[in-house]
């Protein structure tokens, strides 16, 4: 029916069966492990004597001594009471099955590792291996089997049955995924030999051309040049290329070796999100404005590529020392690589390790969220409105019909005084921009939209609309503007003497 599995109960594979929560399912991974060796390891006799599609009933009496209680209605501790057979599974501990059963793990470095991925202390941990996975309700046994339905190590045969898998059908072992390499393969893309010769060059050229943003695309633009080659009539390259007319211009401009950094950087990263449990990054990070190294240890989340730097969106203790989001420039993490920390690691701050025990770690979901609340990359910055002033011709051509952000948007100069007084909350500075919006041109274009005030690539955006474009919220960019303005107006007229 099945060939053998061997599945040995170490932390690693606990881990992967508790779906990254060991802390909280130490004891029913335990179970899930101990059913999948009793349904596919070869030492058993269960394939010979449990039916391919199987009941509950048929699997508790092959589980559970001749004695065990097969009521529903008794809790755990009265089971327990009333099986008198001490050979039974349910009389088990935690302990027993893990280091004196057929698994004989090495209970010291078995124990290590557990508190490393679980953060649990010896003192909770001890307790532990003296529970008893099995002295449990049958209803706890059934849901066992529901999850090992999810888990992909049973199909659903009917109302109230199982089925056992084949033996290739069944999940792929953390071991064998690894070798498998647990990162999405970008070479698994559908057949390019659709693709037109001349299509196959352009796609090329602009893989080639953002290579540095996903340096997975390498093995794509690989199988692109082959297959040139191969639709080639003489087997080989044309000796001229197609003529290239279409051009990517990105600002990009790290050195090689500063390139290879990041990309291991981004691979590490890459590959703690594709393996249970992930885990927490620490690093020393430059700070541009003191130019010193500050030490920094992370929740990961998520990566983007802005303007001209790859950041890394993360949780944890930033550059402050405060427990907050912070986005980091790649390029300004010091050293080769970064330093992985297991949930168990005492350097791993508490707020991130109960966050972990919940399940209440920060997702991308989150940040995509803030993001689309406010124009701003630096999504965890104050969010305010901006009122933004454009001589006519200049919105038609530069401003009118482009894509700022989902809350950019025209409005009229008759609106600006209720939106100023709905969501500008001091007093004081509500009455100055009313003020202001009154002395503006009516026949103007105005515009508004939320966004993180402070944020480098909003403020750059702004800049770049000088001296056509007038902030006039929030006030504190539009000081900023006006200070910038009159500093450059120095500048100029020194030079003119």
């Amino acid at each position: 029916m099945t060939q053998e599995l061997y599945l040995p109960p170490t932390p690693q594979i606990l881990q992967w069966l508790a779906g990254g929560q060991l802390a909280n399912r130490l004891v029913r991974s335990l179970r899930l492990l101990v059913l999948i060796d009793k349904l596919y390891s070869v030492k058993t006799d269960w394939a010979d004597k449990i039916p391919t599609a199987f009941t509950y009933s048929q699997l508790r009496d092959r589980l559970f001594a001749y004695r065990h209680p097969k009521s529903d209605r008794l809790n755990a501790q009265q089971i327990a009471v009333q099986c008198g057979d001490l050979q039974c599974i349910c009389h088990q501990t935690f302990s027993e099955i893990v280091f004196e059963q057929n698994f004989q793990q090495n209970e010291a470095q078995w124990l290590e590792q557990i508190i490393l991925l679980t953060g649990i202390n010896k003192e909770e941990l001890q307790k532990v291996l003296q529970e008893r996975p099995f002295a449990t309700v049958h209803r706890s046994i059934r849901d066992d089997l529901k999850q090992l339905i999810q888990l992909g190590w049973l199909h659903q045969a009917g109302q109230g049955k199982y089925q056992y898998l084949a033996r290739e059908e069944l999940p792929l072992l953390p071991t064998q995924l690894e070798a498998d390499s647990s990162l999405p393969k970008l070479t698994s893309l559908p057949s390019l030999s659709h693709l037109s010769e001349q299509q196959t060059w352009e796609l090329l050229r602009v893989l080639e051309s953002i290579t540095f943003v996903q340096p997975n695309l390498s093995s794509i633009i690989e199988k692109l040049w082959e297959q040139i080659a191969d639709n080639s009539p003489s087997g080989t390259l044309h000796q001229q290329d197609p003529q290239q007319r279409i051009f990517l211009h990105l600002d990009y401009i790290l050195s090689p070796q500063m390139q290879d950094c990041v990309d291991n950087y981004q691979e590490q990263i890459e590959q703690l999100w594709y393996k249970p449990p992930g885990g927490v990054v620490q690093f020393e990070y430059w700070i541009a404005a003191t130019e010193s190294k500050v030490k920094i240890t992370v929740y990961p989340v998520c990566l983007h590529y802005v303007r001209r730097a790859k950041y890394l969106s993360a949780y944890g203790i930033d550059p402050d020392g405060n427990i907050a989001w912070h986005n980091y420039r790649l390029d300004r993490i010091a050293g080769d690589r970064l330093k992985v920390l297991a949930w168990g690691d005492p350097l791993v701050p508490q707020e991130l390790k109960q966050m972990w025990h919940t399940g209440s770690l920060p997702t991308p979901e989150y940040i995509a969220g803030e993001l689309k609340a406010a124009w701003g990359f630096n999504f965890y910055f104050k969010k305010e409105l901006l009122i933004l002033r454009f001589p006519v011709d200049f919105a038609k051509w530069y401003v009118d019909n482009t894509t700022r952000h989902s809350t950019f948007q025209a409005v009229l100069h008759d609106q600006l005084p209720q939106l100023i007084v709905k969501n500008i909350p001091n007093e004081q500075e509500r009455e100055q921009l009313l003020k202001i919006v009154s002395q503006c041109p009516t026949e103007d274009a105005y515009y508004i939209a939320w966004i993180r005030t402070g944020d480098i690539n909003v403020l750059m955006r702004l800049r770049e609309w000088r001296p056509n474009g007038e902030v006039i919220a929030p006030l504190s960019i539009r000081y900023q503007m006006r200070a910038e303005a009159e500093q450059e107006f120095k500048n100029y007229q020194a030079l003119l003497g």
